[in-house]
């Protein structure tokens, strides 16, 4: 029997691709518990950084109807999306396969109010068939914002900034954004002559940076071949800011060229003057995989990692599929890529270790306590009361905190003559002393039970 395509099975040290016959449908995720924190700590102080800069996180429907969404989906992700029957209605469901369209009709329909602009973001499952083939996930961990209702070069700089300055406060080390407006292709291929579906073609080669496909296309579109020989060097235009004097060029005066090289110019110097010049990349052939994207994109890219961790752009006229055209423009990261760039640069902070609350079983009552002091201290707290007493006590607790790898123990009714007292067992630490690791343990005390949380929350003695 052939082996079962890979299955995705994500832990903090790895991403192992397991060929044996899986229960898990291809493409879909088990996210072990390590590594499911460190996602939700990444999804949150993603969520944190939109926040504050005037983000309000919006949640979606999983399911949407295929006839009321489909206005906002290129028909290939329509086609690829997951479609189940109403049982209700009869009507045919959509397993969310985009959230900027569902966004595109939540604003259209009014349901976020008229006041402009708007500032949303979103954390979100996307659900896409893809070949087996393919290797792509068909199950995708998104984190994303949205600003509507806003057409200025100020308004695309604040959401590539808003992407910068989340992915630093991650602790993304290294990474760059291509910048691209999608505006001057597309009006190289108008002005190239392409059929309607010949440019539909392109653009999907383009998108893919398949040169060769693309190359096929223009011949069998019968162009030119000086129109030609524009199209493919402009595939090809990525650098700083000289690539723009290269665009002009191929643009031959073209307004709409033009027009889009002026816009993409102006964001740019915006973002080189901000501090962002070393981190950016001109790309005249970036072209996004969405049709509605109408003007600047820009994708991000990390070493380690040979697809973009997540990208968006602008998109003027998605929302009017669904009603009144509204300019808008947003961005999504995908939290998988995300998670394995920072495993892989060795940027992945260590979570903080819980605390562990033990006793004899005849305690229970002091170590709840005790633990739901700290828990609202906001300590992260395990309880657990063991058959024991005396120094069998203290044994057998630091066993359960060794097999727990908590980094405190507290330990109830460790001696009977202190009843308000408790006993602190930290945990063994490893030094780095030449190319030998060194441990010792931090001595043992006894402490008040009503200083608990003060001494837990201090530095230890040395600690910077």
């Amino acid at each position: 029997m052939a082996a079962a395509p890979p299955t995705r099975t994500v832990s903090s040290e790895k991403v192992p691709l397991i060929r044996e016959r899986s229960l898990v449908p291809v493409g879909m995720a088990t996210i072990l518990p390590e590594a499911t924190r460190h996602v939700r700590h990444l999804e949150s102080a993603l969520l944190r950084q939109f926040y504050g800069a005037g983000y309000d996180e919006i949640i979606l429907p999983t399911f949407e109807y295929l006839d009321v969404l489909a206005p906002g989906l290129e028909p290939r992700l329509a086609e690829n999306s997951y479609k189940i029957i109403d049982r209700t209605t009869g009507r045919i469901l959509l397993l969310r396969p985009d959230v900027t369209a569902q966004i595109a009709r939540t604003v259209a329909m009014g349901m976020v109010g008229a006041r402009l602009p708007l500032r949303l973001s979103y954390r979100a499952t996307v659900f896409r068939h893809e070949p087996e083939h393919v290797g792509r996930d068909r199950e995708i961990f998104q984190v994303g914002a949205e600003l509507i209702g806003a057409d200025d070069p100020a308004a695309d700089c604040e959401m590539i900034t808003l992407m910068i300055e989340s992915l630093r406060q991650i602790g993304l080390p290294s990474f760059k954004v291509s910048l691209g407006h999608v505006g001057f292709f597309k009006g190289l291929l108008v002005c190239a002559g392409l059929s309607a579906e010949g440019r539909k073609r392109a653009e999907e080669a383009a998108a893919r940076k398949d040169l060769p496909r693309l190359e096929e296309i223009i011949l069998q579109e019968r162009v030119a071949k000086r129109s030609a020989r524009r199209i493919l060097d402009a595939l090809e235009l990525c650098g700083t800011a000289d690539i723009l004097m290269k665009g002009r060029a191929l643009a031959k005066g073209e307004p709409s060229l033009l027009q889009a090289l002026d816009r993409l110019a102006r964001i740019y110097g915006i973002l080189c003057a901000s501090g962002f010049k070393d981190l950016l990349l001109l790309d005249l052939g970036e072209f996004r995989g969405f049709d509605y994207y109408d003007g600047v994109v820009f994708d991000v890219f990390s070493e380690g990692i040979e697809v973009e961790l997540g990208g968006g752009g602008r998109y003027n006229h998605l929302i009017g599929r669904f009603g009144r055209d509204l300019p808008s423009t947003g961005f999504g990261l995908n939290v998988d890529r995300l998670f394995r760039s920072l495993n892989l640069s060795g940027a992945m902070k260590p979570l903080e270790s819980p605390i562990l609350v033990i006793g004899p079983t005849n305690r229970s009552h002091e170590l709840i306590s005790i633990s739901q002091e700290l828990r609202q201290a906001g300590l992260r707290v395990l309880q657990r009361s063991i058959a024991a007493s005396g120094h069998n006590l203290i044994r057998m607790a630091a066993d359960v905190a060794r097999e727990s790898e908590v980094s405190t123990t507290i330990v109830v009714g460790a001696d009977r003559s202190k009843e308000d007292h408790v006993l602190l067992l930290p945990r063994t630490e490893a030094h780095q002393v030449g190319d030998e690791t060194r441990t010792h343990r931090m001595p043992t005390r006894t402490v008040l039970k009503r200083d608990l949380v003060h001494t837990l929350r201090a530095k230890p003695e040395g600690a910077s």
